[in-house]
């Protein structure tokens, strides 16, 4: 169903005002739907106030990521008829009075009012997918933190959007920041994450890299312990990482049984170490940590590889 109304505007050209006819859909399809998330994430739906004798009436979308501004643009086009500018400073606007009223009608665009649209499940993930885009990051830090992170300050419409994340079968937990009126919802686990790339994923190209780094990043969970002293040593000066404050190395791992496996390597050279956690993140990932001793783990190596150098002279 449309709403067809008249639009007046300049033409320079023709140094007159001519009439031209806009169709606005008021029920949504995938277009109106990835429009609404833009708006609530990095939009604005604005005019002046009643005071002021001349009004304006802009449709904005902020953003630095072009490829996102483009999208928006192509989307309002597509239901509009009509193409916001993309400016030189990340924005995407119009300034359009019907446009203006038939998108505030029922809804606001501002970040403690907005409020997620009832929507069918095919509209829904454009919906979500935009909204991501502006407002959601993905962590990476392989065998100790992956997740999918959003945040906001509304705190009815970010659990709306953890209702709606459930109806694709993707689990999110979201948690209030101390002391701000902000609003965390994290979504974790690798069938989790997989879910949400298969219904949702992210348009925006640095994101989309970065889920799919995430998602590699659990293929390799297992680590191979190198039997040979050589190799062992390589292997410590890759997967650790060095305190230098407290003397130590540490190695973080989702899985206990690496770390254990680790300990009977590094027991075998005479270093000792030992296992801690199981340990929570703030996202609520789980991992351990198994530590040891910086320079006792130098001088083994130094030996190591004085002893490597003379079989090589032999």
């Amino acid at each position: 169903m449309e709403r067809c109304v008249a639009t007046t505007h300049w033409s320079t050209m023709h140094r007159k005002y001519k009439q031209s006819i806009i169709f606005l859909p008021v029920e949504f399809n995938e277009n109106l739907a990835a429009i609404h998330g833009y708006l609530c994430g990095d939009g604005y739906v604005i005019t002046n106030p009643p005071s002021q004798n001349k009004k304006y009436y802009y449709i904005g979308f902020r953003n630095t990521n072009q490829t996102l501004l483009e999208d928006f643009q192509k989307r309002f086009f597509d239901v509009y008829g009509v193409k916001p500018i993309i400016t030189n400073e990340g924005r995407c606007k119009i300034q359009n009075k019907q446009i203006y009223y038939v998108l505030t009608k029922d809804y606001s665009y501002y970040s403690y009012e907005w409020r997620l649209p009832r929507l069918s499940t095919l509209h829904l993930k454009f919906w979500l997918r935009a909204f991501f885009d502006c407002e959601g990051w993905v962590e990476c830090q392989s065998g100790k933190s992956r997740f999918i992170g959003l945040e906001c300050c509304n705190e009815s419409g970010i659990y709306a959007v953890e209702r709606a994340l459930k109806g694709f079968s993707i689990h999110s937990r979201i948690t209030k920041k101390k002391g701000r009126i902000i609003w965390r919802l994290t979504i974790c686990g690798l069938e989790n994450i997989k879910n949400y790339q298969k219904a949702i994923g992210f348009l925006h190209p640095d994101k989309n890299k970065k889920l799919q780094e995430a998602i590699d990043s659990y293929k390799n969970y297992h680590w191979v312990i190198p039997s040979n002293e050589l190799a062992l040593f390589d292997f410590i000066a890759n997967q650790g990482k060095i305190r230098d404050s407290h003397n130590q190395i540490r190695f973080n791992s989702i899985m206990l049984e690496n770390l254990q496996n680790l300990k009977k390597a590094l027991n075998k050279l005479g270093i000792e170490s030992k296992i801690a956690g199981p340990w929570k993140n703030n996202r609520g990932s789980v991992y351990y940590c198994l530590s040891c001793k910086a320079s006792e783990v130098n001088a083994h190596g130094k030996n190591c590889g004085s002893s490597a150098r003379a079989q090589e002279d032999k």
